[in-house]
């Protein structure tokens, strides 16, 4: 099975995503993945929307999710973390595929995202590695 993924990518902390971006497009050609799309969207918040966007497409087997959420001098980075992160699972239980997570943070510097670029590749390997294995 080749599995047909979309990307969707945060722009925010750009000096961070767009790295975890690369990570993520290296790891699907690795894995021989067919990138449909790749969705840029101003901040992690906004992932929800375009995720499901591109899980409703029939040709879309799974959806990865790329972002950084950088703490400041408030919760909020907390606030976003969870919401998003709670409204992507709905999005994968809802159109019934993958939507992996690949969202450092929050609870952390800009130094310590920068380390995690990696995150990018793992929600792609995540992604795929769920449309291969689950069951029909």
């Amino acid at each position: 099975m080749t599995v047909t993924l979309g990307l969707v990518v945060a722009r925010f902390n750009a000096s961070v995503t767009e790295p975890m971006a690369e990570t993520a497009r290296e790891a699907a050609e690795d894995r021989g993945v067919e990138l449909a799309e790749t969705v840029e969207i101003p901040g992690v918040y906004d992932a929800p929307l375009a995720a499901d966007r591109l899980a409703r497409r029939d040709a879309v087997d799974a959806v990865a999710v790329v972002g950084a959420i950088v703490s400041g001098d408030t919760d909020h980075d907390r606030v976003i973390g969870h919401a998003t992160a709670r409204k992507l699972t709905d999005v994968s239980l809802e159109r019934d595929k993958p939507v992996t997570f690949g969202v450092s943070g929050p609870g952390q510097s800009g130094a310590v995202a920068r380390e995690r670029i990696h995150k990018g590749a793992e929600a792609v390997d995540a992604a795929v590695d769920l449309a291969e294995g689950l069951p029909a």
